[in-house]
Order: C-alpha cells, then structure tokens, then sequence
C-alpha cells in the first residue's frame, strides 16, 4: 500500500511540469472573424464573414500540441448585402433555422524543427448536420503581453478550403462552384 502510493505521488509530481506548461485561451470574439470567399458565376468574387465566433485554444508549446474548439453563429454572417445575407442563411444554403451553429475542432500541428509556433490545424468542420476534415494552414501567429488586458495574447491568421456540396449545399455548385476559401483571423486571450 505504502509502495503504491509512493508510486502515484512520485508519478503525479513527474507530470506537473507537462501540465503546468499547457496553457487556454478565450477567442477574443471581437477580433475574429471566419470569413469565406467564393465565385459569383464565375466572373467575380462574393466575399463575407462572420461576426459572432466563440471558443477556446489549448496550448503547450513545450509539448508541441494543442487544441481548437470554436463555435459560429451561422445567422451573424454578413456580405455586406441583406439580400444576400437572408439567402446565405435560408434552407437551401446554411439553413440557420435548423442549424444555427457551425463548430471546428481539431489539433494544432507544429512544424519540423524545435519551434514553439504551430503551422497547421488538423480538424473538422460541422456544418448543417454534417462533420467533415478541414486542414487550416496557419500562416502567421504570434503571442504577445496584452496590453489592455495584462495577460498574454496569441493571434493567428488561417486558411482552408471546402466543398460546399459536400455539406449538402448543391445550389449553383456545378463546375467547382461550390468550393469556397476559408480565412480566419482569431485572436485569444489567455484564461487565468
């Protein structure tokens, strides 16, 4: 009995340090916004975002991992059009009557090397019912003491690409329609 319990404390202590170097993160909800890009028939290029995204970022940049989880009010999305926005969130495109969340979780991938930055999220995105893999490769990201806040600040600037039929919506999708750009420019500020 003794033993054993000598055995957890000695594990217990051998683990604090891995656990005390991971830190969260609050998405900062007013500095980030998932935006999409795609084609309008192909002669030009509808551009819109999101103004609602919610969620926290794990890391341990000793360790080399982490974690996203973010939430998007679907019904927050916002092309700078009303008409477009009432047909973007309608039941033939993101449906936000049924689905009035989109949510992406996934690991953060860090680079070859002994760098502390991460360079990629390996994920998934559900949207309308539907989970599927999303790879965001991150093109930037840098921590900083916040200057308002007094507590670190991490921000980064990601991007993928989907298949919007391959969440069901095949409205105007023929000929590669249907692919859009993802970019996110997320900000996160680290929890007590």
């Amino acid at each position: 009995m003794l033993i054993r319990r000598m055995l957890s404390l000695a594990l217990a202590a051998a683990l604090m340090p891995a656990l005390a170097s991971a830190a969260s993160y609050e998405i900062e909800t007013y500095h980030t916004y998932p935006s999409l890009e795609m084609t309008h028939m192909g002669i030009s290029i509808w551009r819109g975002k999101f103004n609602k995204s919610s969620g926290t970022v794990t890391m341990d940049r000793k360790a080399r991992t982490g974690t996203v989880d973010i939430q998007t009010e679907i019904a927050s999305v916002d092309f700078g059009l009303d008409e477009m926005n009432k047909h973007a969130v309608s039941e033939d495109w993101l449906n936000a009557g049924k689905y009035p969340t989109m949510s992406y979780k996934g690991k953060l991938v860090f680079g070859k090397g002994k760098g502390d930055t991460p360079t990629a999220v390996d994920g998934e995105l559900t949207l309308r019912g539907v989970t599927r893999p999303l790879k965001l490769k991150i093109n930037s990201f840098k921590c900083i003491d916040h200057p308002f806040y007094k507590k670190e600040a991490c921000g980064a600037d990601a991007e993928g690409t989907l298949d919007r039929v391959d969440y069901g919506m095949t409205q105007y999708a023929d000929n590669g329609a249907g692919k859009i750009l993802i970019r996110i420019q997320v900000e996160a500020i680290k929890k007590d």
